[in-house]
């Protein structure tokens, strides 16, 4: 039975590798495959390599070895996966990507995943912030915390809702794959306003009231990284959001002449009509 168990967490150890592994290929034959149509920009191959590899020192390696007994290292390990990998994963455009490499019958099947009533709801940057946020909550504020290092599969399953929520806020907020029902600009300022706060709030009770059995100058230090780490990642969330924001709101003459056919508008109001050609909607990813 340990030899059983000892087999299971050695496979456990090895899947966020393979996984990286796998989609790092995927993300460079697509890229590759879709070289003859227009060159596809090296800058988004290499924030979805950086995001899997910020997303792999998470979980494997030292940090994560080390959050087992450290919470400041835990903390560093959550900021990494959970806030840094989903932002260069999502700025990585993989779903532009995929629209374009895809052959015709996949393509408009994943279109039809994204215009879904249940990615709508989960895409839309409040219930995005509520799985977000509130999954920090549960971890830091319940016994989830203490559990989590005692079972590797409910690790896991923390660790992989983690990365799918801070994925699905990143997108909301910020994201620059084409999407049927983006909220407006000044909806998902607000929002953001708000995950910010929740998440300071959040920081600011572990370093009144520690988890239990962690001493409080950990329990403060780690806070500390919870605060300021947070704040870094999300300053740039602002910028984002805010030149985004900006973009939006120029006169239409000058946006066109900016974009140019293809831009990720048009490519948005092509998905919101219903279409019966034989080729996948035009997705140019956002600048």
């Amino acid at each position: 039975m340990h030899e059983h168990g000892t087999g299971s967490a050695g496979l456990l150890a090895l899947a966020p590798a393979a996984l990286a592994l796998l989609l790092a290929a995927a993300y460079a034959s697509a890229a590759w495959r879709d070289r003859r149509r227009r060159a596809w920009p090296a800058h988004r191959t290499a924030l979805w390599i950086l995001g899997l590899a910020a997303a792999l020192a998470a979980v494997t390696g030292p940090l994560a070895g080390a959050g087992h007994d450290d919470l400041v290292a835990h903390m560093l390990g959550h900021l990494l996966l959970g806030m840094l990998a989903p932002l260069l994963l999502v700025r990585a455009a993989p779903v532009t990507l995929a629209l374009r490499s895809l052959d015709v019958v996949p393509a408009r099947r994943l279109t039809a995943l994204l215009r879904s009533r249940p990615v709508q709801i989960v895409s839309h940057p409040l219930p995005a912030a509520v799985l977000n946020v509130g999954g920090m909550w549960v971890v830091y504020g319940t016994p989830v915390l203490t559990r989590m290092h005692e079972d590797p599969l409910l690790a896991a399953a923390v660790q992989l809702h983690v990365l799918a929520a801070g994925c699905l806020f990143t997108s909301a907020i910020v994201g620059v794959d084409p999407s049927p029902h983006r909220a407006s600009p000044p909806h998902r300022a607000l929002v953001l306003v708000a995950a910010m706060a929740a998440h300071g709030i959040l920081a600011k009770s572990l370093y009144a009231v520690p988890p239990a059995g962690v001493p409080r100058a950990e329990a403060e230090l780690a806070a500390q990284v919870m605060y300021y780490g947070g704040d870094a990642v999300d300053a740039v969330l602002v910028v984002l959001l805010c030149a985004g924001w900006y973009r939006a709101t120029r006169p239409r003459t000058a946006r066109g002449a900016a974009a140019g056919v293809g831009s990720p508008s048009a490519a948005t109001a092509d998905w919101r009509k219903p279409t019966a050609r034989a080729v996948a909607p035009p997705v140019t990813p956002r600048p």
